[in-house]
Formats: structure tokens, sequence, C-alpha cells
């Protein structure tokens, strides 16, 4: 009998493999979806188009992250990798979709740290004006560079003390917005605006797209399956606790803002408004909103860089970017080059536009990204399960449910976009594509391997690792 061949060493060797627990994964999920300032705005958001109809909404919206986080588990279930969904979506319709997948979830994950480093400095500035201090684009420019440096620390110095980190400070923000509905139900809000009224079965349909952007990040825990003690428990896991428990945060979110609060005159937007004119309440508010996006600036930023580690070590990208240091076992080549773009550029919108165009503006574009992966993974998963031999009807069932609406809501986002926005996105495909063109030019070998995964090696075996 022929011997069994192992590898020397793993093809994502460098990271700091096999070390961190379900607590630390599932932190990375929660924080990349930041469910407390989710719950905080984006219930007011689905109101404007689902009225009365808002907790309908986030529950369809929350039932089809749930059967997108079915079709990851799929996945996660057998085979662990720091690439996220495009190496996941490799493995099931091949070269041209993986590599839409890696395009889009760059897209999404490096928008959203852009945003999420946007509404840190948003509600920071907004924290210190409550304390005394001065405002200005100046200042907001300033703090997002500030938050930028600090979530590039913790992401230098290792997954396991930023992952501990962000979910306390995620846990604390989740908490003190929880407070501040408490406290605004039973006190009720001041009458005033305009009622919300009842939509209808297409305003509740139209609620989703806005309700689907509280989730946006919950699969982030993928990227962390090289450094998860139990990847094929702990990330699937991670995934769909996420999805369902952020789901249940923003159900009862709209719940208060709307069922409760929105049955006065003012809709849901006095929640908000109710606690700006509490000064108590407001500095609880903006503390806890800050501290959500703080924590999912840093959780964001270890999902891309790893991406971008992964495309490194396919070759896809410059072999730079797949290094990781030696100390600290993190792709620090991949950091040093992302999270100063990240930083830069939306401190360089805060000078120019307010704040709250620059936040809906990257999150706009950042929810493109995400849509698309996960379409592109939701339909890889039954071709992936048949091509091992193990294809069930659940999976089927999920992915036939899923696919259609997220071409739906996708098909609905592209109409509702205006501004800015679609340029951008013209010009992020036009990037995309001369991006593969190029590849399959000169690269096609890299190509055609792209999707790199954690593999048992010869040193795993005889009980040593190769890190």
């Amino acid at each position: 009998m022929r011997p069994l061949s192992l590898r020397s060493r793993s093809p994502v060797h460098g990271l700091d493999r096999r070390t961190l627990g379900t607590p630390e994964v599932l932190a990375q999920s929660v924080s990349s979806a930041a469910p407390a300032a989710a719950m905080a705005a984006v219930p007011a958001i689905v109101a404007a188009t689902a009225g009365t109809a808002t907790v309908w909404s986030f529950a369809i919206a929350t039932a089809v992250v749930l059967l997108v986080g079915v079709c990851i588990a799929q996945f996660t279930r057998r085979m662990a990798g720091a690439g996220s969904l495009y190496t996941l979506t490799k493995q099931g319709l091949g070269t041209g979709a993986a590599f839409a997948s890696a395009g889009a979830m760059l897209v999404g994950y490096a928008l959203l740290v852009m945003a999420a480093v946007t509404g840190a400095a948003t509600y920071l500035t907004a924290l210190l004006e409550r304390l005394g201090a001065g405002a200005g684009p100046p200042l907001y420019a300033a703090l997002a560079l500030v938050v930028t440096i600090g979530a590039a620390v913790l992401v230098v110095l290792g997954v396991r003390l930023s992952a501990r980190i962000v979910l306390l400070v995620e846990t604390l923000s989740i908490t003190l917005i929880v407070v501040v509905f408490g406290v605004l139900l039973a006190g009720g809000v001041p009458a005033g605006g305009t009622p919300l009224v009842d939509p209808g079965p297409a305003g509740v349909a139209a609620g989703v797209l806005p309700a689907l952007g509280a989730f946006i990040g919950f699969e982030a825990a993928t990227a962390l399956g090289v450094e998860a003690r139990r990847p094929y428990v702990t990330v699937s896991r991670a995934v769909l606790w996420t999805a369902g428990g952020a789901g249940l945060l923003v159900l009862v979110a709209a719940y208060v803002q709307v069922a409760a609060i929105g049955g006065a005159p003012g809709g849901p937007e006095p929640v908000l408004a109710a606690a700006a004119g509490h000064d108590g309440l407001a500095i609880v508010l903006d503390l806890g909103i800050t501290a959500s996006f703080l924590a999912c600036t840093v959780a964001t930023s270890n999902a891309l860089v790893r991406v971008l580690f992964s495309l490194g070590r396919d070759r896809l990208a410059p072999r730079q970017l797949g290094a990781a240091h030696r100390r600290y076992r993190t792709p620090h080549v991949a950091i040093a080059v992302a999270l100063p773009v990240c930083g830069a550029v939306p401190a360089a919108l805060l000078l120019v536009r307010s704040p709250d165009d620059v936040l809906s503006v990257l999150l706009t574009i950042a929810s493109a990204g995400y849509l698309t992966a996960y379409l592109l993974v939701s339909l890889a998963a039954p071709p992936f399960l048949r091509r091992i031999g193990e294809l069930t009807p659940g999976p089927v069932v999920a992915s036939v449910i899923v696919v259609p609406i997220l071409v739906a809501v996708g098909a609905a986002y592209l109409m509702a976009t205006s501004g800015p926005v679609p340029l951008v996105l013209a010009g992020l495909l036009t990037a995309i594509v001369a991006w593969y063109a190029w590849l399959r030019w000169r690269r096609p070998d890299a190509l055609r391997g792209m999707g790199v995964y954690d593999e048992t090696s010869a040193a795993d075996v005889h009980g040593a690792w190769w890190r």
C-alpha cells in the first residue's frame, strides 16, 4: 500500500493555528455585525418604507440571513480557511465565481471598516460635544485616524487579544442600548411628527432590503477558520448564532421603536430624539453606539486582512500580503497595506461631507459586496455537497429559497441606489474585471488553484505545530 503523503506544513502556515475558542470566534461575527449600532439606527430606516409592519420586515430578513448561514455552514463544517466566503465558493462554483466573491468580500469588508471608522468618529464627537468639547470636520477626521490606528494596533497584536476586547466592548454596547430602549419604553415618548401607516405586503417586502443591512458582517467568523481551535464546530456555530442573536435583538429594537413608541404620532425617530432630550440617556446612547462601531472596526479589520492574506498565498495578489509576523502570527503586511487606506478615506471624506452622508454612502457600497458574496455562497452549497457525495434535501431547500430572495433584493438595491454610489460601484466592478482578466492572461495556474485552506500536515500528525 502506498503511504499517505502529507505536507510538511499547512498552506496557511504563519497564522496562529488552532488557538481560538468559541467566545473569540463568536466575537468576530457578532462585532462585525455591530448589533448595538444596528438596533439604534436601522429600525427607523426600515420604518420609512415598512411603517407599522417594520417588525415583519425584520422577521423576513432574519429568516433570509439564517438560510444563508445554513448554506455557509455546509462548508465550514468540512473545511477551514482564512479567505472567508471566496474560499468556500471556490469549492462549489469554481474559479470565476470564487474570484467574484473575493472581489465582493474585499469591497464589503473594506467599506464596512471605513463605515465603522466613520460611525465611531461621529458618535465619539457627539459624546465629546455633550461633555463640552468643540466639534467640526477636522475633529471628525482626526478621530477617524485615531480609531484606525487603535484598531491596527489591536489587529497586529493578535486575534485572541482583539477578539476578547471586542466581545467585551460589544457586550457593553448592547447592554447600554437595551437600557436606553427600556427607559424610553417605560417613560414614553413625546408625541409629534407623522404617524406610521400600514404599507401592505409591498411595503413589508421593500423593508427587507434595508433590514438586511443590520446583519452584514455576520459571516466574519469564516475568516478565522485557520485559527479556531475546533473550526468545524465553532465557526458554524458563530455564524448561525450571530444571525439568530442579531435577528432577535433587532426584532426587539423594532418592536420598541415601532410597535410601542411608533404607535405615538412621532414614528420611530423619537427613540433617538427622546434620548437626545435627556442628557443622561443621550450620553449612554452615544457611548453604546461608539463602542459598537469601535468593535466593528477591529473585527471587520481582522476579516479584511485575512482575505488579503489568502489572496497573497493564492498568488492572486502581491505575495508579500501572504506574510505573517513571526511573533504575533498575524498578517502584518496586509494590515500595513489595508488599514491606512481604511482610515485615510473616511478621514478625507469627513473633511468635505457630512458624517451622515459619508456613513450612508459607505454602508450602501459595502452592502453591495456582501449581497453578492452571500448570493454566490448560497448558490455554491448544493454543487459542493454533490461533488463530495453528501448532498441532502435541507441545504438544497435553503439554497432554493434564499437565492431568489437575494436576487430580488439585489435588483431592488440597484434600483434604489443614487448619487455617487452607482459611479463608485461601476468603478469597483471595472477594477475587479480588469484584475481577473490580467490574472487569466498572466497567472492562469494561480487562478485554477485559488482557494487555499488549512490542511493536516506531517507536524500535526506527529504532535507539533508548524506555524
